[in-house]
């Protein structure tokens, strides 16, 4: 019998998922190319350390406020799977995040087949099909893709097949001695390895025609963390290195080593060559497409240079109904903005696809809270200091609330979902949000709102609550709760008297005393 789910990959998504199916009783089959769970991070990063927080000391005894300074760990029902248990150290190895994914896989995931190495995936009337190199075949009715970003993406420049590949890259500083090098692209894995060869290569260019964008300014967990940028001091403070606004034109062979040709767009776009020993290749992954037959192969966002799928509010792919993408796949959403990229941000997107499922192939209502509208404003209160869903998909996800004779409180949802009509319909609604301000600025030397001004909290720049009030996806009413340095947004006069005033000013009761 064909399975209710086939789910492609054990990463923390596919296992993510898995955990939902298991508990409430849907049939799954998790296939993964690997021989245990979490083979992706057994290499990458290559030079193993995470960037995703482990924020063990919080002064909080509250495990679900405390999920948003906990970036490892996998949702369970009662908290009780922390990766805490692998790891104290704020930026953890990846092999405690492999023994973590491993244990999680043993207690709550037991239908994941390893070792299973697809190499086709074709859909028929019956559904899905993955046939593995052993020619193996699994089924299932609806297909789940959590493979994640496995193959490498190299942007079009002449010559770039001469360049050597993050992925396979040596790792031994020490065969980078005096040499020149040439590295590509601007992200996380280009100055994780610039920083790696800081002692021993003679010069270092990192090169890509993009602004460097550093995650403490715009956001973005993807962007440049500063635990990766002490490269930029040897270039600042002229230690024979180089970070280049530039494109690459083309790359060719010069004796033993190569000639990189680039354009700098902010000198004129003027040309300039440049001798290199060695070319290093870090750009970034996409989707494996390969192993999709013209039966089922989804269709990618040239905005993303097609490396993602294209996917509706729910993740299913825009061209091929009944599959659905898990995890770092579903960035495409929201790319570069918030963290569906990341273990985070996705944990809470596919506890919202496992609601979706339910409801469309089973027949049960997304989960809600009834409550009475007098109870809206001290629910709003409440999830907001504590929500670690909407504190990790700021604007992404939020909580829904539909009045009525009685209230339907719904928990993180998609906000796109919401607003084309899903679980609301035609009638009124409230959301609720945690969104930045305006960040075009440098947000460690621009004012900012004073937070005891609840009069001008629209200006908050730094992330607080948004309370709208829309139908059909159009905005009729909105209040800014005016932000706060420790995120606890509960001041009678700076927080709960505002909101009143904007509950009854909508036409629904007062908060309760």
């Amino acid at each position: 019998m064909n399975p209710d789910y086939l789910i492609l990959g054990a990463g923390p998504a596919g296992l993510q998922l898995g955990y939902y199916l298991e508990r409430a009783g849907y049939s799954y089959r998790i296939l993964e190319r690997g021989s245990s769970a979490g083979t992706f991070f057994r290499k990458f990063p290559r030079h193993r350390k995470l960037i995703s927080i482990n924020k063990i000391h919080t002064g909080c005894d509250d495990p679900e406020r405390n999920l948003r300074w906990d970036w490892n760990s996998l949702l369970t029902d009662d908290y009780g799977f922390l990766f805490r248990e692998y790891s104290k150290d704020y930026f953890p190895g990846a092999d405690r995040l492999v023994e973590y994914l491993e244990g999680f896989a043993a207690k709550f995931v037991p239908d994941t087949h390893y070792n299973a190495d697809i190499v086709r995936v074709f859909r028929d009337k019956k559904g899905f099909h993955a046939e593995t190199a052993d020619g193996k075949l699994f089924s299932g009715r609806r297909l789940i893709v959590a493979t994640g970003v496995s193959k490498p993406w190299s942007p079009s420049i002449e010559g770039i097949e001469m360049a050597e590949q993050y992925t396979s890259v040596s790792l031994d500083p020490k065969e980078f001695t005096n040499q020149r090098v040439l590295i590509l692209g601007k992200g996380n894995s280009s100055f994780e390895t610039a920083d790696h060869l800081i002692g021993h290569a003679a010069t270092i260019h990192v090169a890509g025609p993009e602004l460097l964008r550093f995650a403490w300014q715009t956001h973005y967990v993807g962007n440049l963390r500063a635990v990766n940028n002490n490269f930029i001091d040897t270039y600042q403070l002229k230690s024979q290195n180089g970070i280049l606004d530039a494109t690459v034109e083309k790359i060719e062979r010069d004796g033993d080593g190569f000639r990189g040709t680039v354009i700098y767009h902010r000198a004129g776009d003027s040309r300039s060559s440049y001798y290199y020993d060695r070319i290093i290749c870090c750009t970034g992954f996409q989707l494996d497409k390969d192993i999709f037959d013209a039966s089922c192969r989804p269709e990618t966002d040239p905005k993303t240079h097609d490396r993602l799928p294209r996917q509706n509010a729910v993740w299913e792919s825009v061209n091929v109904p009944d599959m659905y993408f898990a995890g770092t796949l579903t960035q495409q959403r929201d790319y570069q903005k918030t963290t569906s990229g990341f273990i985070h941000g996705f944990r809470y997107n596919l506890r919202a696809l496992f609601h979706y499922l339910k409801e469309r192939y089973h027949d049960t209502p997304w989960p809600h809270h009834l409550i009475d509208r007098e109870a809206i404003g001290p629910t709003i209160i409440r999830l907001i200091n504590r929500s670690s869903a909407l504190w990790q998909q700021f604007g992404f996800l939020g909580d829904v609330f539909v009045p009525g004779k009685e209230t339907r409180h719904y928990e993180a949802v998609p906000i796109d979902y919401v607003h084309t009509g899903g679980l609301v319909g035609d009638v009124p609604y409230l959301t609720v949000t945690l969104e930045y301000g305006r960040h075009d600025f440098d947000t460690l030397y621009d004012d900012r709102v004073s937070e005891h001004d609840p009069d001008n909290a629209a200006d908050s720049t730094a992330l607080h609550p948004i309370i709208r009030l829309c139908r059909n996806g159009e905005v009729l009413a909105e209040q800014h709760l005016v932000e706060n340095l420790e995120a606890i947004w509960e001041d009678a006069e700076l927080h709960v008297g505002p909101l009143d005033r904007f509950i009854r000013g909508i036409g629904l009761p007062a908060m309760a005393a």
